[in-house]
């Protein structure tokens, strides 16, 4: 098909990818795309649960299985399966007393008697003794446990791409296979969802809490970031990061772990996406055989009900990090699929990258950025918009940010050009054609999509984004970009740090 990239219509969007839909008698959902261009399969399965469906104490549980997962079961991931469990069940019989010791450190935090109950030095003598004899289990566990045989099964039998992620709306994984290993995918997916073993669980939330350390903790803006986010969500769980507080991920338990699967993880509430060299009757007869031996669950994963309340008056942060001073600014928008959501997607594209509005009004023209980033981030529950820039030197960040006011003011105010319109709706066609070139590309963005609230947006989001016109972008900007609708981080450079190279322009 050709791909027009002039002024006039894209017809793009007409292509449809013909994705089969089947369900399972567990309540389990399978979509099919069947491509033969390439002797593979990108296969994968979203979970559709994420930080969002968290609480305050277990925040970070959601990212934690995304670990937990590759981890094994019965047969894969050790060499004595009987010694494993033996070894889990004295684990979490010293974990018991550990956690009595953990709310007696608590205690004294709140009575001012230790400065921070996360520190080893604040550590109980008893705890200190527990934590030896667990860390005793822990060496006899790897000395039976095969550290990433799963990988290793993938691997030996010629799969690429194995990996996962989590999100505040979803947990998905995914490899790519030889088209003759589709079997062995359906073996190994449905082995892990039915016969899952969290071995090494707790040694695996010291991982995960290192992780958060070395992504957020050690990072010049990481702490600012989360902070800022705390700051502009007022209700919905999306105030909490993913990857969890500081003072939950060391505190999850065992137990709640094992409720938090039964519940999320439960055939209804997972989607199984393949796409690549198959018949689909062929796949949907081994999806039966496999993964119809998992048992529905007892009850329905629950729906995050609260919801984001308007925000009343504008929020500003100030921070000082040891970064180039910058601005980043959030607007409360739509969630996933909302009819206003194309038209925002529009509007991000008509200010964003080098022949974007912003850079050619603070970057080219006034010389107070260096660079600038628009996005509409539609998520599952609530979405927003976001507008970051780093001010040149010698500028500050209130400079950047006035600027990007004056131009969200003349879309707010005049028509955006049919041409300018035009050329914004090529780059989606475009990209939208990319991403339809490959087995994974497809399965990847179906997993998104199905994580995100609905597959079918694969095959109605492109025509929707072409149906947008300069009304519905000028009523967008007119509707959310107010001043009390935002919230506002400036950050300046903290005294004595040095600032970070660029080249210019």
């Amino acid at each position: 098909m050709a791909l027009l990239l002039g002024v006039t219509s894209v017809p793009l969007y007409a292509q449809k990818v013909p994705v089969q839909e089947k369900h399972l008698s567990n309540g389990m959902t399978l979509l099919l795309v069947e491509r033969h261009d390439e002797p593979s399969i990108a296969g994968g399965w979203v979970a559709h649960v994420g930080s969002a469906n968290e609480r305050p104490g277990i925040t970070g549980i959601a990212h934690l299985f995304e670990h937990m997962m590759f981890k094994g079961t019965p047969t894969i991931g050790t060499k004595n399966y009987q010694e494993d469990l033996k070894i889990i069940d004295e684990q979490e019989k010293v974990r018991d007393a550990m956690r009595e010791e953990e709310r007696l450190m608590r205690a004294l935090y709140r009575r001012g008697e230790i400065d921070d109950p996360l520190k080893p030095e604040n550590q109980t003598e008893r705890y200190k003794e527990l934590e030896k004899q667990f860390n005793q289990l822990v060496e006899r566990q790897r000395k039976v446990h095969i550290k990433s045989e799963f990988d290793q099964i993938y691997s030996g039998q010629g799969a690429s791409q194995m990996n996962a992620f989590t999100t505040e709306d979803m947990t998905a994984y995914f490899v790519s296979v030889p088209a003759n290993k589709l079997e062995l995918w359906m073996w190994m997916e449905s082995e892990r969802l039915l016969h899952p073993v969290f071995r090494e669980f707790y040694a695996e939330r010291d991982v995960v809490f290192e992780e958060r350390r070395m992504r957020t903790d050690s990072t010049p803006l990481g702490k600012f970031a989360e902070e800022f986010n705390a700051m502009f969500w007022e209700s919905t769980p999306y105030t909490w990061p993913v990857v969890g507080w500081p003072s939950d991920i060391p505190a999850i338990s065992k137990a709640q772990a094992d409720e938090f699967y039964a519940t999320f993880y439960a055939p209804q509430n997972i989607t199984l996406i393949l796409a690549g060299d198959f018949k689909p009757e062929q796949v949907e007869s081994l999806a039966k055989t496999y993964f119809e031996r998992i048992p529905r669950g007892p009850k329905t994963a629950p729906d995050v009900t609260t919801l984001e309340v308007a925000q009343l008056a504008e929020k500003r942060m100030y921070a000082e990090a040891e970064a180039n001073p910058q601005v980043d600014i959030n607007w409360h928008t739509v969630a996933f699929g909302n009819k206003d959501s194309y038209a925002l997607e529009i509007l991000a594209q008509i200010l964003s990258t080098r022949t974007g509005r912003l850079y050619k009004s603070l970057v080219l023209g006034s010389g107070t950025a260096t660079e600038l980033n628009a996005a509409q981030v539609s998520q599952k529950w609530a979405g927003y918009f976001n507008i970051s820039g780093e001010a040149r030197e010698g500028h500050k960040p209130e400079e950047v940010e006035q600027g990007i006011y004056a131009d969200l003011e003349k879309l707010k105010k005049d028509d955006v050009p049919p041409e300018e319109l035009q050329k914004v709706k090529n780059h989606f066609a475009a990209a939208e054609y990319r991403r339809m070139t490959s087995n994974f590309q497809i399965m990847y963005y179906l997993l998104h999509n199905d994580g995100g609230g609905d597959w079918r947006e694969i095959n109605e989001a492109a025509p929707k984004i072409q149906a947008v016109t300069a009304a519905d972008v000028k009523r967008v900007a007119n509707k959310y970009f107010t001043k009390e609708n935002r919230t506002v981080g400036i950050y300046t450079r903290k005294p004595g740090a040095a600032a970070a190279t660029k080249a210019e322009p």
